[in-house]
Protein backbone atom coordinates (compact mmCIF):
# COMPACT_ATOMS: atom_id res chain seq x y z
CA UNK A 1 0.00 0.00 0.00
CA UNK A 2 1.42 3.51 -0.83
CA UNK A 3 2.79 5.17 2.17
CA UNK A 4 1.61 8.83 3.41
CA UNK A 5 3.20 11.22 4.77
CA UNK A 6 1.42 11.34 7.67
CA UNK A 7 3.24 8.17 8.89
CA UNK A 8 5.95 11.09 10.15
CA UNK A 9 3.54 11.59 13.17
CA UNK A 10 3.38 9.74 16.24
CA UNK A 11 0.18 8.03 15.34
CA UNK A 12 -1.47 4.54 16.07
CA UNK A 13 -1.59 2.33 13.65
CA UNK A 14 -5.08 2.45 12.96
CA UNK A 15 -5.56 6.12 12.26
CA UNK A 16 -3.06 5.89 9.59
CA UNK A 17 -4.92 3.00 8.26
CA UNK A 18 -8.29 5.45 8.25
CA UNK A 19 -6.01 8.16 6.61
CA UNK A 20 -4.85 5.53 3.65
CA UNK A 21 -8.02 3.26 3.61
CA UNK A 22 -10.92 6.22 4.04
CA UNK A 23 -9.57 9.60 3.93
CA UNK A 24 -7.20 8.98 1.34
CA UNK A 25 -4.69 11.66 2.30
CA UNK A 26 -1.20 12.09 0.98
CA UNK A 27 0.25 15.00 2.28
CA UNK A 28 -0.99 16.88 5.83
CA UNK A 29 -2.01 20.62 4.73
CA UNK A 30 -0.33 23.08 6.90
CA UNK A 31 -2.44 23.57 10.16
CA UNK A 32 -2.08 19.50 10.32
CA UNK A 33 1.77 19.65 9.66
CA UNK A 34 1.99 22.39 12.53
CA UNK A 35 -0.42 21.58 14.91
CA UNK A 36 -0.56 17.99 15.22
CA UNK A 37 2.26 17.32 16.90
CA UNK A 38 1.61 19.85 19.29
CA UNK A 39 -2.09 18.28 20.15
CA UNK A 40 -0.03 14.19 20.39
CA UNK A 41 2.08 16.07 23.00
CA UNK A 42 -0.95 17.25 25.00
CA UNK A 43 -0.20 20.90 24.58
CA UNK A 44 -3.07 23.55 24.27
CA UNK A 45 -3.29 25.34 21.30
CA UNK A 46 -5.37 28.12 19.32
CA UNK A 47 -5.37 27.55 15.52
CA UNK A 48 -6.50 30.71 13.51
CA UNK A 49 -7.41 29.28 10.00
CA UNK A 50 -9.34 30.24 7.04
CA UNK A 51 -12.45 27.24 6.21
CA UNK A 52 -11.03 24.26 3.92
CA UNK A 53 -7.53 24.14 5.48
CA UNK A 54 -8.01 20.93 6.97
CA UNK A 55 -8.16 21.97 10.85
CA UNK A 56 -11.06 19.44 11.65
CA UNK A 57 -8.73 16.60 11.01
CA UNK A 58 -5.94 18.58 12.66
CA UNK A 59 -7.36 18.01 15.98
CA UNK A 60 -8.93 14.81 15.22
CA UNK A 61 -6.26 12.70 14.31
CA UNK A 62 -4.14 13.06 17.02
CA UNK A 63 -6.64 12.93 19.72
CA UNK A 64 -8.54 9.88 18.67
CA UNK A 65 -5.04 8.84 18.63
CA UNK A 66 -4.43 10.09 22.00
CA UNK A 67 -7.85 8.31 23.67
CA UNK A 68 -6.96 5.47 26.37
CA UNK A 69 -9.56 3.10 24.78
CA UNK A 70 -9.06 1.20 28.20
CA UNK A 71 -10.95 4.26 29.90
CA UNK A 72 -14.59 3.84 30.16
CA UNK A 73 -15.26 7.79 30.60
CA UNK A 74 -15.75 10.73 28.62
CA UNK A 75 -12.15 11.79 27.25
CA UNK A 76 -12.79 14.20 24.51
CA UNK A 77 -15.69 17.08 24.40
CA UNK A 78 -16.27 18.46 20.66
CA UNK A 79 -18.30 21.95 20.78
CA UNK A 80 -19.19 23.36 17.56
CA UNK A 81 -21.84 26.37 16.92
CA UNK A 82 -24.09 24.69 14.67
CA UNK A 83 -26.21 21.12 14.57
CA UNK A 84 -24.97 20.57 11.71
CA UNK A 85 -21.42 21.37 11.97
CA UNK A 86 -22.08 19.04 15.00
CA UNK A 87 -22.98 16.21 12.81
CA UNK A 88 -20.89 16.68 10.16
CA UNK A 89 -17.78 16.27 13.00
CA UNK A 90 -19.22 13.30 14.22
CA UNK A 91 -19.63 11.67 11.04
CA UNK A 92 -15.53 12.31 10.59
CA UNK A 93 -15.16 10.73 14.14
CA UNK A 94 -16.99 7.69 13.28
CA UNK A 95 -15.01 7.40 10.07
CA UNK A 96 -11.89 7.54 12.48
CA UNK A 97 -12.65 4.62 15.22
CA UNK A 98 -14.16 1.99 12.34
CA UNK A 99 -11.14 1.16 12.26
CA UNK A 100 -10.01 0.10 15.51
CA UNK A 101 -10.23 -2.96 16.82
CA UNK A 102 -10.45 -1.71 20.09
CA UNK A 103 -14.16 -0.41 21.09
CA UNK A 104 -13.81 2.84 21.13
CA UNK A 105 -17.14 4.91 21.38
CA UNK A 106 -18.79 8.48 20.13
CA UNK A 107 -21.98 9.99 20.77
CA UNK A 108 -22.99 13.61 19.48
CA UNK A 109 -25.80 15.68 21.28
CA UNK A 110 -27.40 18.45 19.66
CA UNK A 111 -30.65 20.53 20.53
CA UNK A 112 -33.67 19.97 18.77
CA UNK A 113 -33.53 15.94 19.78
CA UNK A 114 -35.19 14.68 22.92
CA UNK A 115 -33.35 14.97 26.13
CA UNK A 116 -35.05 12.66 28.53
CA UNK A 117 -34.33 9.46 25.91
CA UNK A 118 -30.83 11.00 25.23
CA UNK A 119 -30.08 10.95 29.10
CA UNK A 120 -31.57 7.40 29.17
CA UNK A 121 -28.75 6.43 26.63
CA UNK A 122 -26.09 7.87 28.77
CA UNK A 123 -26.05 5.27 31.66
CA UNK A 124 -22.63 4.20 29.85
CA UNK A 125 -20.88 7.33 29.08
CA UNK A 126 -19.22 7.60 25.49
CA UNK A 127 -15.04 8.34 25.49
CA UNK A 128 -16.10 11.03 22.50
CA UNK A 129 -18.47 13.87 23.07
CA UNK A 130 -19.23 16.06 19.75
CA UNK A 131 -22.59 18.21 20.37
CA UNK A 132 -23.46 21.87 20.63
CA UNK A 133 -22.66 24.28 23.36
CA UNK A 134 -26.59 24.48 24.69
CA UNK A 135 -27.26 20.61 25.20
CA UNK A 136 -24.01 19.62 25.87
CA UNK A 137 -24.03 21.92 28.84
CA UNK A 138 -28.37 20.42 30.27
CA UNK A 139 -26.72 17.10 30.07
CA UNK A 140 -24.22 18.34 32.36
CA UNK A 141 -26.61 20.20 34.36
CA UNK A 142 -28.59 16.82 34.58
CA UNK A 143 -25.37 14.94 35.83
CA UNK A 144 -26.38 12.94 32.99
CA UNK A 145 -23.00 13.24 30.80
CA UNK A 146 -19.85 13.38 33.37
CA UNK A 147 -16.97 15.56 32.32
CA UNK A 148 -14.83 15.88 35.33
CA UNK A 149 -12.22 13.69 34.21
CA UNK A 150 -12.10 15.21 30.38
CA UNK A 151 -8.62 15.69 28.97
CA UNK A 152 -9.00 17.84 26.34
CA UNK A 153 -11.59 20.04 25.24
CA UNK A 154 -12.19 21.31 21.37
CA UNK A 155 -14.07 24.56 20.73
CA UNK A 156 -14.46 25.02 16.66
CA UNK A 157 -15.38 27.58 14.94
CA UNK A 158 -15.25 30.00 18.41
CA UNK A 159 -15.80 33.67 16.44
CA UNK A 160 -19.29 31.82 15.33
CA UNK A 161 -19.86 30.53 18.62
CA UNK A 162 -19.11 33.99 20.44
CA UNK A 163 -21.41 35.71 17.51
CA UNK A 164 -24.20 33.34 17.91
CA UNK A 165 -23.95 33.79 22.27
CA UNK A 166 -23.11 30.20 22.48
CA UNK A 167 -19.35 30.98 24.62
CA UNK A 168 -20.98 31.33 27.63
CA UNK A 169 -22.18 27.80 27.43
CA UNK A 170 -18.64 26.21 26.51
CA UNK A 171 -17.93 28.43 29.71
CA UNK A 172 -19.80 27.11 32.06
CA UNK A 173 -19.32 23.38 31.06
CA UNK A 174 -15.06 23.88 30.76
CA UNK A 175 -15.65 25.07 34.33
CA UNK A 176 -16.74 21.67 35.33
CA UNK A 177 -13.68 19.48 34.09
CA UNK A 178 -10.73 19.28 35.74
CA UNK A 179 -8.22 22.22 36.06
CA UNK A 180 -5.06 20.78 33.72
CA UNK A 181 -7.31 20.45 30.94
CA UNK A 182 -5.71 20.15 27.01
CA UNK A 183 -8.04 22.93 25.16
CA UNK A 184 -7.38 23.39 21.76
CA UNK A 185 -9.53 26.69 20.19
CA UNK A 186 -9.97 26.97 16.46
CA UNK A 187 -10.89 29.77 14.78
CA UNK A 188 -11.28 31.99 11.65
CA UNK A 189 -10.60 35.33 13.78
CA UNK A 190 -9.67 35.84 16.88
CA UNK A 191 -11.95 39.18 17.85
CA UNK A 192 -11.30 41.19 20.95
CA UNK A 193 -14.33 39.36 22.79
CA UNK A 194 -12.92 36.13 22.46
CA UNK A 195 -9.75 37.26 24.40
CA UNK A 196 -11.14 37.09 27.77
CA UNK A 197 -12.40 33.49 27.54
CA UNK A 198 -8.73 32.29 26.22
CA UNK A 199 -7.06 34.33 28.97
CA UNK A 200 -9.51 32.27 31.29
CA UNK A 201 -8.33 28.51 30.22
CA UNK A 202 -5.21 28.57 28.57
CA UNK A 203 -1.86 29.26 29.94
CA UNK A 204 0.78 29.91 27.10
CA UNK A 205 -1.09 28.07 24.38
CA UNK A 206 0.68 27.04 21.61
CA UNK A 207 -0.51 29.67 18.95
CA UNK A 208 -0.59 29.12 15.14
CA UNK A 209 -2.06 31.32 12.33
CA UNK A 210 -2.09 29.63 8.94
CA UNK A 211 -2.71 33.00 7.02
CA UNK A 212 -4.55 32.13 3.81
CA UNK A 213 -1.89 32.12 0.77
CA UNK A 214 -5.05 33.97 -0.99
CA UNK A 215 -8.27 34.39 0.00
CA UNK A 216 -10.55 32.43 -1.28
CA UNK A 217 -10.20 29.19 -3.58
CA UNK A 218 -7.73 29.70 -6.61
CA UNK A 219 -10.18 28.24 -8.94
CA UNK A 220 -13.08 30.79 -8.37
CA UNK A 221 -14.03 33.20 -10.90
CA UNK A 222 -15.58 36.23 -8.88
CA UNK A 223 -18.00 38.06 -11.01
CA UNK A 224 -19.45 41.68 -9.69
CA UNK A 225 -22.74 42.89 -11.23
CA UNK A 226 -24.05 46.33 -10.81
CA UNK A 227 -28.17 46.11 -9.67
CA UNK A 228 -28.53 49.19 -11.51
CA UNK A 229 -32.69 49.76 -9.61
CA UNK A 230 -33.63 46.03 -11.06
CA UNK A 231 -36.01 43.33 -9.82
CA UNK A 232 -33.04 41.26 -7.92
CA UNK A 233 -34.85 38.31 -7.52
CA UNK A 234 -35.71 38.35 -11.47
CA UNK A 235 -32.06 38.86 -12.07
CA UNK A 236 -31.01 36.13 -10.07
CA UNK A 237 -33.32 34.14 -10.98
CA UNK A 238 -32.61 34.69 -15.16
CA UNK A 239 -28.91 34.05 -13.84
CA UNK A 240 -29.66 31.13 -12.44
CA UNK A 241 -31.52 29.98 -15.17
CA UNK A 242 -28.62 31.02 -17.38
CA UNK A 243 -25.93 29.38 -15.19
CA UNK A 244 -27.62 25.57 -15.46
CA UNK A 245 -25.52 25.02 -11.73
CA UNK A 246 -25.09 21.16 -10.61
CA UNK A 247 -26.05 22.93 -7.31
CA UNK A 248 -26.13 27.17 -6.44
CA UNK A 249 -26.35 28.87 -3.61
CA UNK A 250 -28.09 32.16 -3.07
CA UNK A 251 -26.54 34.27 0.14
CA UNK A 252 -28.57 37.10 1.72
CA UNK A 253 -28.35 38.54 5.17
CA UNK A 254 -31.56 37.92 7.12
CA UNK A 255 -33.91 35.10 7.43
CA UNK A 256 -36.88 37.59 6.42
CA UNK A 257 -34.73 38.61 3.01
CA UNK A 258 -33.91 34.46 2.47
CA UNK A 259 -37.50 33.45 2.30
CA UNK A 260 -38.34 36.15 0.38
CA UNK A 261 -36.03 35.64 -2.40
CA UNK A 262 -36.69 32.03 -1.77
CA UNK A 263 -40.51 32.40 -2.01
CA UNK A 264 -40.05 34.82 -5.44
CA UNK A 265 -37.76 32.01 -7.04
CA UNK A 266 -40.30 29.44 -6.25
CA UNK A 267 -43.29 31.74 -8.02
CA UNK A 268 -40.73 32.04 -11.17
CA UNK A 269 -40.97 28.10 -11.47
CA UNK A 270 -37.86 26.31 -9.63
CA UNK A 271 -37.71 24.27 -7.15
CA UNK A 272 -35.35 25.87 -4.37
CA UNK A 273 -34.39 24.40 -0.96
CA UNK A 274 -33.68 26.96 1.77
CA UNK A 275 -31.08 27.06 5.07
CA UNK A 276 -31.41 29.95 7.89
CA UNK A 277 -31.79 29.86 11.68
CA UNK A 278 -35.65 30.26 11.67
CA UNK A 279 -36.42 26.35 10.93
CA UNK A 280 -36.68 23.74 13.05
CA UNK A 281 -34.28 21.31 14.15
CA UNK A 282 -36.13 18.64 12.00
CA UNK A 283 -36.75 20.43 8.88
CA UNK A 284 -33.06 21.50 9.12
CA UNK A 285 -32.30 17.99 9.28
CA UNK A 286 -34.55 16.98 6.53
CA UNK A 287 -33.14 19.72 4.20
CA UNK A 288 -29.31 19.20 4.55
CA UNK A 289 -30.12 15.86 3.40
CA UNK A 290 -32.30 16.48 0.43
CA UNK A 291 -29.27 19.12 -0.72
CA UNK A 292 -27.13 16.31 -0.08
CA UNK A 293 -29.40 13.62 -1.72
CA UNK A 294 -29.06 16.55 -4.94
CA UNK A 295 -33.22 16.92 -4.43
CA UNK A 296 -32.56 20.80 -4.83
CA UNK A 297 -30.72 22.42 -7.64
CA UNK A 298 -30.81 26.11 -5.85
CA UNK A 299 -30.77 26.67 -2.22
CA UNK A 300 -31.33 30.05 -0.46
CA UNK A 301 -29.57 30.53 2.79
CA UNK A 302 -28.44 32.90 5.31
CA UNK A 303 -24.46 33.17 6.51
CA UNK A 304 -25.59 29.81 8.88
CA UNK A 305 -24.62 27.79 5.74
CA UNK A 306 -21.43 29.37 5.10
CA UNK A 307 -19.57 28.45 8.26
CA UNK A 308 -18.76 25.00 8.84
CA UNK A 309 -21.34 23.13 6.83
CA UNK A 310 -20.03 20.26 4.21
CA UNK A 311 -22.62 20.75 1.11
CA UNK A 312 -20.71 18.87 -1.58
CA UNK A 313 -20.47 20.20 -5.57
CA UNK A 314 -21.79 23.39 -5.11
CA UNK A 315 -20.48 24.97 -8.60
CA UNK A 316 -22.18 28.39 -8.13
CA UNK A 317 -22.59 31.19 -5.19
CA UNK A 318 -24.88 34.04 -5.91
CA UNK A 319 -24.22 37.11 -2.98
CA UNK A 320 -27.73 38.15 -3.39
CA UNK A 321 -26.42 40.98 -0.88
CA UNK A 322 -22.67 41.70 -0.07
CA UNK A 323 -22.47 41.03 4.00
CA UNK A 324 -22.93 43.97 6.23
CA UNK A 325 -22.03 42.60 9.70
CA UNK A 326 -18.90 40.78 9.18
CA UNK A 327 -17.02 41.03 4.88
CA UNK A 328 -14.99 37.66 6.54
CA UNK A 329 -18.43 36.09 5.53
CA UNK A 330 -17.99 36.75 1.79
CA UNK A 331 -14.81 34.35 1.87
CA UNK A 332 -16.62 31.72 4.03
CA UNK A 333 -19.59 31.86 1.60
CA UNK A 334 -17.70 31.68 -1.73
CA UNK A 335 -15.43 28.94 0.08
CA UNK A 336 -18.29 26.79 0.02
CA UNK A 337 -17.48 26.74 -4.09
CA UNK A 338 -14.44 25.25 -5.98
CA UNK A 339 -13.22 22.60 -3.10
CA UNK A 340 -10.62 20.31 -3.29
CA UNK A 341 -9.24 21.39 -6.58
CA UNK A 342 -12.62 22.16 -8.50
CA UNK A 343 -13.61 25.25 -10.46
CA UNK A 344 -16.50 27.61 -9.12
CA UNK A 345 -18.09 30.89 -10.01
CA UNK A 346 -19.31 33.56 -7.08
CA UNK A 347 -21.54 36.39 -8.12
CA UNK A 348 -21.91 39.47 -6.41
CA UNK A 349 -25.03 41.95 -6.99
CA UNK A 350 -23.62 45.13 -5.63
CA UNK A 351 -25.37 48.63 -5.02
CA UNK A 352 -23.31 51.81 -5.55
CA UNK A 353 -23.43 52.08 -1.61
CA UNK A 354 -21.23 48.75 -1.50
CA UNK A 355 -18.28 50.73 -2.75
CA UNK A 356 -16.49 50.70 0.62
CA UNK A 357 -16.67 47.29 1.10
CA UNK A 358 -15.87 45.92 -2.37
CA UNK A 359 -12.70 48.03 -2.39
CA UNK A 360 -12.22 46.66 1.13
CA UNK A 361 -12.74 42.81 -0.42
CA UNK A 362 -10.05 43.94 -3.13
CA UNK A 363 -7.78 44.86 -0.18
CA UNK A 364 -7.78 41.18 1.01
CA UNK A 365 -7.12 40.39 -1.89
CA UNK A 366 -10.29 39.58 -4.23
CA UNK A 367 -10.04 40.12 -7.71
CA UNK A 368 -13.07 41.02 -9.77
CA UNK A 369 -14.33 40.74 -12.77
CA UNK A 370 -17.14 43.29 -14.07
CA UNK A 371 -19.98 42.23 -15.73
CA UNK A 372 -23.55 42.59 -16.17
CA UNK A 373 -26.53 40.16 -17.51
CA UNK A 374 -28.91 41.85 -19.73
CA UNK A 375 -31.68 39.85 -22.07
CA UNK A 376 -30.50 36.76 -20.96
CA UNK A 377 -26.55 38.01 -22.25
CA UNK A 378 -23.41 38.16 -20.10
CA UNK A 379 -21.28 41.53 -21.23
CA UNK A 380 -18.66 42.44 -20.26
CA UNK A 381 -18.45 45.91 -18.38
CA UNK A 382 -15.91 48.74 -18.15
CA UNK A 383 -13.67 48.42 -14.37
CA UNK A 384 -16.00 50.24 -12.48
CA UNK A 385 -12.84 52.13 -10.57
CA UNK A 386 -12.27 53.51 -14.32
CA UNK A 387 -15.59 54.75 -14.63
CA UNK A 388 -15.65 56.46 -11.02
CA UNK A 389 -11.70 57.53 -12.18
CA UNK A 390 -13.74 58.98 -15.75
CA UNK A 391 -16.42 60.31 -13.21
CA UNK A 392 -13.79 62.03 -11.08
CA UNK A 393 -11.49 63.81 -13.15
CA UNK A 394 -14.72 65.28 -15.10
CA UNK A 395 -16.60 66.63 -12.22
CA UNK A 396 -12.21 68.18 -11.43
CA UNK A 397 -12.61 69.45 -14.67
CA UNK A 398 -16.22 71.13 -14.86
CA UNK A 399 -14.77 72.70 -11.17
CA UNK A 400 -12.11 74.05 -12.93
CA UNK A 401 -13.85 75.84 -15.41
CA UNK A 402 -16.45 76.95 -12.78
CA UNK A 403 -13.81 78.57 -10.95
CA UNK A 404 -12.13 80.51 -14.15
CA UNK A 405 -15.38 81.82 -15.90
CA UNK A 406 -17.36 83.96 -13.35
CA UNK A 407 -21.10 85.44 -13.65
CA UNK A 408 -20.52 88.63 -15.30
CA UNK A 409 -21.48 92.07 -12.87
CA UNK A 410 -23.81 93.26 -15.50
CA UNK A 411 -25.52 90.83 -17.18
CA UNK A 412 -26.66 90.70 -20.72
CA UNK A 413 -28.96 88.46 -22.61
CA UNK A 414 -27.50 85.49 -23.70
CA UNK A 415 -25.05 85.57 -21.17
CA UNK A 416 -25.26 82.41 -19.72
CA UNK A 417 -24.89 80.57 -23.47
CA UNK A 418 -21.49 82.83 -23.69
CA UNK A 419 -20.89 81.12 -20.34
CA UNK A 420 -21.11 77.85 -21.88
CA UNK A 421 -18.99 78.22 -24.86
CA UNK A 422 -16.15 79.53 -22.68
CA UNK A 423 -16.20 76.72 -20.18
CA UNK A 424 -16.25 74.15 -23.24
CA UNK A 425 -13.25 76.27 -24.36
CA UNK A 426 -11.56 75.72 -21.44
CA UNK A 427 -12.34 71.94 -20.29
CA UNK A 428 -10.93 71.22 -24.47
CA UNK A 429 -7.71 72.66 -23.21
CA UNK A 430 -7.37 70.86 -19.84
CA UNK A 431 -8.10 67.73 -21.99
CA UNK A 432 -5.17 68.08 -24.36
CA UNK A 433 -2.96 69.12 -21.60
CA UNK A 434 -3.82 66.07 -19.81
CA UNK A 435 -3.09 64.09 -22.74
CA UNK A 436 0.07 65.15 -24.02
CA UNK A 437 1.04 64.59 -19.90
CA UNK A 438 0.37 61.11 -21.05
Amino acid sequence: MEKTKFERFSLKPFIIEAIKKELNFYEPTEIQERIIPSILNGESVIGQSQTGTGKTHAYLLPLVSNLEVDKKEVQIVITAPTRELAVQIHKEVTRLIEFTNDEITAKCFIGGTDKQRTIEKLKTQPQIVVGTPGRINDLVNENALIVNRVRSLVVDEADLMLDMGFIKEVDMVAGKMPEKLQILVFSATIPEKLKPFLKKYLDNPRFTHVAPKQPTAAKIEHVLVPSRHRDKIKLVHDMLVSFNPFLAIVFTNTKKKADEVADGLIARGLKVGRIHGDLSPRDRKKMMKQINDLEFQYVVATDLAARGIDIKGVSHIINYEIPTTELDFYIHRVGRTARAGSSGIAVTIYETSDEDALIKLEKMGVEFINRDFVAEEWKELDDRKRRQSRKRVADEVDALAKSIVQKPKKVKPGYKKKMGREMDEIKKRKRRLDRKKK
